[in-house]
């Protein structure tokens, strides 16, 4: 925000110097870029934070420096003269989107005499770096520098039945802007119309069909309100920026709009002469006048009823400014400086004080802001740096506890930390869904090109970086992601799953054995098994359902041979998922003390004969179960099928127990009781056979 030093001296008084100026605003939270002498006067920059668009203007600024150095605010009355023809005969606004556009005031001014701007208009203007064009536009902008409302001015005559329409664009729609470039307009961008075509995107630009000339007579005076979210997806569309669509991303003061049109008006009037019609077209809620200003001439139009949306009251406790900053501020003095700031007070005791924020700010909604208004105007400065805060004790969240283990992990077992995303293109969201066949969701504003669809697993985006680094002669791509996932549920909101998803190009029995590490370090009372799962980006025989306690975990498996062409992979890739949310439900996190066994472990491996549909899993859990104490790890060798020896229909399982006792030594003869136990077990449950 680019301020004049002696514009801004016409509304409060200026006794310091510019640096002065400028130091003490950048204090209280206004920080100063630059000052720069120009022709006579000072161009001071400030950076404005995206949450006070009410310094967007020069009252604004004034406003600060009023209450920073307990001066009076001066702030014009802007009560133009009316005549006595009535504007609703003159022209006529109709609303037919008031979800983009809430309020619109129209004011008509007859006979003015567009011409230069005088001097003193045109030197102020230039001072701040806008340029001047003729006295009608210079005072729209001249407003819009003071207020921070933009406003727009139209050749009424060339209105099309001297009618305003705030209508949603229509599709493919030409509109031909003040920078005499034609834009294609599309649904969802608000634009001003007369009866037949575009005159204005509304909030962004004019356009050259009814723009100001010379041989204007005839003024419609626009100021209204229109929904910020709209107005930066326009400006971002349309790559047309400007001073007013920057005011409108950041939200106008809606009490301050009609104050904004009267005064254009008055100046209009002064500079440009004329006659202003009796009245305004105000539709929408009305939203009376800015502090200082006098309500100006009666509304007329089909909504021009009701009042501005009421703020609701903030309690500031006293004990909070000590409490939060440190030091004792007077009670007093922390009312003055709240009051002064435009906050209305409704009652004050001993224990605090209750405001009404004012409408130009809407940052105010809880009592930490009240706190910070405080400290900033009563100076940050005058807090020391050794200053005694009460604190309070916190720690992690459980959450935060098990993400950072699984982080410490994956890391250890070689896996690097991926981010993703979480808008994929449908293709690539249709992928994989273990979790859910209801449709993804959509996202109106796609982050990359065709990326709409709101992910409802992790893995596809994996697989995708996985392929980027394999096209870049990089095929150790050893990834995992923890991220939000999004299941549609009818209705309602979506469920966000806090999911892992892990990518890998070891073989299958690598990355379950990472997974199983995983487990028996976070959760190593829980018990985990898996099942049997069908998922098509699967290879049927080498994947998984991961089950902790009972409840669904998680999925594991190679890719197919389809799977990998589709994601264009060279080589063999093992995909997971699980849900962390049942991870830490489960999670022991205080870590425990368990000495390891000083006494050497006894291998013995076992080669049985099974039927081809006995999965591994089923063997494992019946070796587990009758395993015993001892019993310290079930391992996994090799699958060997031979049917002329075997016979048809089966397959040899060749796996390894390692047995270890806590307090002595085995003996071959203990080691083998065990693995007979297995071996009678295996036979009995899945009719296996031990080859000697």
């Amino acid at each position: 925000m680019l301020v004049s030093w002696n514009w801004l001296n016409d509304y409060v008084a200026l006794d310091m110097t510019p640096a002065e100026l400028s130091h003490r605003l950048m204090m209280a939270g206004l920080n100063h870029e630059s000052t720069s002498e120009v022709a006579g006067d000072f161009c001071i920059d400030l950076e404005i934070t995206s949450n006070r668009p009410d310094c967007l203007g020069h009252l604004g600024i004034a406003r600060e420096v009023a209450v920073l150095w307990n001066r009076g605010l001066c702030i014009p009355a802007a009560t133009p003269p009316a005549g006595n023809a009535a504007v609703a005969g003159l022209a006529a606004v109709a609303i037919e989107s008031p979800a983009l556009c809430p309020r619109y005031i129209a004011r008509v001014i007859r006979g003015c005499r567009v011409g230069p701007s005088p001097e003193w208009l045109a030197k102020r203007l230039r001072t701040v770096g806008v340029a001047v064009i003729n006295n009608v536009v210079d005072i729209t902008n001249y407003v819009l520098l003071e207020c921070g409302q933009p406003l727009h001015a139209f050749d009424l005559a060339r209105l099309r039945q001297r009618r305003i329409v705030v209508r949603e664009a229509r599709a493919n729609e030409p509109f031909l802007a003040i920078d005499h470039k034609t834009y294609t307009l599309q649904p969802g961008i608000c634009v001003i119309a007369d009866a037949e075509r575009p005159v204005a995107v509304g909030g962004v630009m004019g356009g050259a069909d009814t723009e100001v000339s010379p041989a204007t007579t005839e003024l419609l005076i626009e100021a209204a309100d229109f929904l910020p979210r709209s107005i930066r997806a326009t400006a971002r569309t349309l790559n047309l920026h400007s001073p007013s669509s920057y005011r409108f991303e950041r939200g106008v003061d809606p009490e301050a709009i009609d104050w904004a049109s009267r005064r254009c008006c008055e100046l209009i009037l002064e500079l440009a002469g004329g006659e202003l019609a009796a009245g305004a077209i105000d539709v929408g809620p009305a939203a009376g006048a800015a502090p200082g200003a006098t309500t100006g001439s009666a509304a007329t139009g089909s909504a021009a009823a009701g009042s501005a949306a009421a703020r609701a009251p903030v309690t500031l406790r006293w004990s909070q400014l000590a409490r939060v900053l440190g030091i004792e501020i007077p009670a007093a003095e922390a009312a003055r400086i709240l009051t002064a700031l435009g906050n209305r007070e409704t009652a004050r005791d001993e224990r605090g004080i209750t405001v009404i924020p004012p409408s130009w700010r809407r940052d105010l909604t809880r009592e930490i802001d009240l706190v910070e208004e405080v400290a900033r105007i009563h100076g940050y400065e005058a807090i020391p740096e050794d200053v005694h805060v009460p604190m309070a004790p916190s720690h992690r969240t459980d959450e935060d506890r098990v993400l950072r283990r699984v982080r410490e992990l994956l890391v250890a077992a070689g896996f690097d930390e991926a981010m993703t995303v979480s808008v994929v293109r449908e293709e690539l969201s249709n992928a994989f869904s273990p979790w859910t066949k209801a449709e993804p969701l959509i996202s109106g504003t796609p982050i990359l090109r065709g990326a709409d669809r709101l992910r409802r697993s992790l893995v596809p985006s994996l697989l995708e970086a996985r392929r980027i680094n394999e096209s870049l002669a990089n095929p150790i791509a050893e990834l995992f992601e923890t991220a939000a996932i999004y299941l549609p549920r009818p209705g309602e909101l979506p469920e966000e799953k806090w999911a892992l998803g892990m990518v890998s190009g070891r073989d299958f029995h690598a990355v379950k054995g990472v997974i199983e590490a995983l487990l028996r370090a976070l959760c190593p009372s829980a018990t985990f098994t898996v099942a049997a799962t069908d998922q098509p980006l699967l290879h049927p025989d080498r994947a998984c359902q991961w089950l902790l306690n009972g409840e669904t975990l998680g999925y594991l498996g190679e890719l197919s041979a389809p799977g990998l062409r589709q994601f264009e992979l060279r080589v063999a890739t093992i995909a997971a998922e699980l849900d962390l949310r049942v991870v830490a439900r489960a999670a022991e996190l205080v870590r425990k003390y368990s000495p390891l066994s000083p006494f050497p472990a006894i291998t013995r491996d076992l080669n049985l004969v099974v039927d081809e549909g006995t999965r591994w899993n089923a063997l494992a859990s019946v070796v587990q179960a009758v395993g015993g104490a001892w019993l310290e790890a079930v391992e996994y060798r090799e699958t060997y099928r031979d049917p002329a020896k075997d016979g048809a229909r089966k397959k040899r399982l060749l796996l390894s127990l390692v047995l270890r006792s806590p307090d002595r030594t085995l003996t071959s003869e203990e080691a083998d009781e065990v693995r007979n136990q297995v071996v009678a077990a295996c036979h009995a449950q899945l009719g296996a056979v031990l080859l000697g």
